[in-house]
């Protein structure tokens, strides 16, 4: 059986979110256990994967490098994710404060820089990721 749809497509967060990772080269979505991933061959972010017992449907999960993590950690926007988060990821709760899009979008792309294939990140370098930009 197929887990139900725990998100809405004109969420204001998750439109901004896809904007974001779309500009990755080769980024897609897919819907994994009712919530949004995006993905270029694995995983780099997440939408809305919340805590046991502590739904964060306005969140995103990144997989930052691990010497940022424990920064990140100490900050109370972020928290460390259901499942996920044993292995290196965090969330970011977008109710908490007003988001920083340019803070979320080097999120991103530390996240990204940290699966993509080689291809994908001489595509990067050579275009410019969306960190790079203002959102």
């Amino acid at each position: 059986m197929a887990h139900p749809r725990m998100y809405s497509d004109d969420d204001p967060f998750l439109l901004r979110l896809r904007g974001l990772c779309f500009a990755f080269p080769q980024a897609i979505e897919k819907e994994t256990f009712g919530r949004p991933t995006f993905r270029c061959g694995k995983i780099f972010a997440y939408y809305g994967q919340g805590q046991s017992g502590h739904p964060r449907p306005a969140s995103i999960q990144v997989l930052p490098e691990a010497d940022e993590r424990e920064a990140l950690l100490a900050d109370p926007r972020f928290y460390l994710p259901s499942y996920i988060g044993p292995y290196g990821w965090v969330g970011l709760d977008l109710t908490l404060a007003e988001p920083d899009w340019q803070e979320i979008a080097e999120l991103l792309d530390s996240s990204y820089r940290r699966i993509a294939p080689a291809a994908c990140l001489v595509l990067l370098e050579r275009d410019g990721s969306p960190a790079d930009r203002r959102p």
